[in-house]
């Protein structure tokens, strides 16, 4: 089964195709990072002209690329939610045009859910152990979710302010380094001292006061950025200095997110591990986490590069165990911004019904 999908949720525009869930055909991604530097961040009525401008000449790529036509498709892919809402209506306006004219299968898309799935997407799903424990962390999610083997999936925790992304966003603005903050603090975290300056870990209990039972998988990062604010104010910060403060504002963020998704995987007695969105090609997370989870026999998979930021062959990929589920949409699908704690998915494990 072929299925074109389709991603417009923030600011990149992307069309894949892939067969039978696991074969990526083509995968396009279309960047705006350009266009919102300016601005420091996405600005949602920009993302959505850009989108406009977009999306057909991805989808054609995608389809050149995958030496397909609309006519070898099955079914159409498309995320639509969570997310910016005039960025998905573009990408579920045109996907409804595309499944109407092919007279195909239409499926809505879980972005969240389908950033869990491009971790797999490579993976033998034969093997994989459930429940699958999911750290999901992006620019828009910091979360821990639970799958079961049936497609029962649950939150666990999420952020109570800022997603780690926007932590590192914001980091950079204060910093006056750029935009999107995350790749340049990784780089210039890479030449500094990750302990000189000691920032929070919150909601850890390692603040004096107790940590609330109700937030031991939640996530908090604006203090971490406060602190940022207040070790910097009013003076200069030399290169050596920024090299330094960069390092340690990092290593408390990754401190916290894999201390939290340790402690969830023993708690819930986990089968996997992933981990997964944009936040995930850091290159430090990559390494704590798999320090962490060594000798431990849990397996860990972290999304490959290519699949943590967004992209539409993770979309086309979880669609494909939907349509082999019979679950498809209709032409009244809607778009929604915000994420449901009680997650609505499939079983994507080979022979469960």
């Amino acid at each position: 089964m072929v299925v074109l999908g389709i991603e417009t949720s923030c600011d990149d525009t992307a069309a894949a195709v892939v067969r039978d869930g696991r074969e990526v055909l083509a995968s396009v991604v279309s960047s705006q990072i350009a266009q919102h530097a300016g601005f420091g961040g996405v600005v949602p009525e920009l993302a959505a002209r850009e989108h406009l401008r977009a999306i057909q000449p991805v989808v054609e790529t995608a389809l050149r690329e995958s030496n397909c036509t609309l006519q070898s498709i099955d079914a159409v892919a498309v995320t639509n939610c969570p997310g910016l809402v005039p960025s998905l209506l573009v990408g579920v306006s045109y996907a409804k045009g595309v499944a109407a004219a092919r007279g195909c299968a239409l499926v809505g898309v879980n972005h969240f859910l389908a950033h869990i799935y491009g971790a797999l997407l490579d993976a033998d799903l034969g093997v994989v152990r459930f429940p699958v424990l999911a750290l999901v962390v992006s620019g828009g999610h910091t979360a821990l979710a639970l799958i079961e083997a049936n497609g029962a999936a649950r939150i666990l925790g999420a952020t109570l302010d800022d997603a780690a992304g926007e932590a590192f966003d914001k980091a950079a603005k204060i910093l006056d380094l750029g935009y999107p903050g995350g790749p340049i603090i990784d780089r210039l975290a890479k030449q500094g001292n990750p302990v000189a300056i000691h920032f929070p870990r919150p909601l850890m209990g390692g603040t004096g006061r107790p940590r609330r039972e109700e937030d031991r998988f939640n996530f908090s990062f604006s203090g971490v950025k406060t602190a940022l604010l207040y070790a910097v104010k009013g003076r200069v910060v030399t290169a050596a200095e920024m090299s330094d403060l960069v390092a340690s504002y990092q290593a408390a963020v990754v401190d916290v997110l894999v201390a939290k998704t340790l402690d969830a995987s023993r708690e819930f007695r986990a089968g996997t591990v992933v981990v997964c969105g944009g936040v995930a090609c850091n290159s430090r997370l990559r390494q704590e986490f798999a320090a962490a989870f060594a000798g431990l026999e849990l397996p860990l998979r972290i999304a490959p590069p290519r699949l943590c930021t967004d992209n539409a062959a993770m979309v086309a990929g979880l669609a494909y165990h939907s349509l082999r589920h019979g679950v498809t949409s209709g032409f009244d699908l809607a778009v929604r911004a915000r994420l449901d704690h009680d997650l609505e998915t499939v079983p994507f494990a080979p022979g469960v019904a």
